[in-house]
């Protein structure tokens, strides 16, 4: 049962899920299209409004998972500490704290706009 789920449903809904993605973009050009708007300046404009800081929050928010997860690796094999809570536990801690570095950097150097 396990084996027809990774064969058969996941790989059919990812399809559709990209799909449905594909298609909702197309119709929102198509509707810029229609009021006489370019959808490639619009793209262009709204990624220059993204928050240049994003990547810095994503990349600690990863790394503070990865140090949690493996210390309750480490956890886990060195005193037999066994179950779940420990790892989500230890993921979420270095997670948020990750998430905390990078608001108290960013709360020091505000982010620069770039200007449209």
């Amino acid at each position: 049962m396990a084996i027809m789920f990774l064969f058969g449903v996941v790989p059919v809904s990812t399809f559709l899920m990209i799909w449905g993605i594909r298609y909702l973009e197309n119709k929102e050009n198509m509707a810029m299209i229609e009021r006489g708007m370019d959808p490639k300046a619009h793209k262009v404009q709204e990624e220059r409004r993204m928050n240049p800081s994003k990547t810095l929050k994503d990349s600690l928010l990863f790394v503070g998972a990865g140090i949690g997860l493996l210390l309750a690796i480490i956890l886990s094999k060195s005193w037999q500490m066994d179950g779940p809570g420990l790892y989500f536990a230890f993921i979420a801690i270095f997670g948020g704290l990750g998430m905390l570095g990078a608001y108290l950097y960013e709360r020091k150097n505000p982010p620069q706009f770039p200007e449209p």
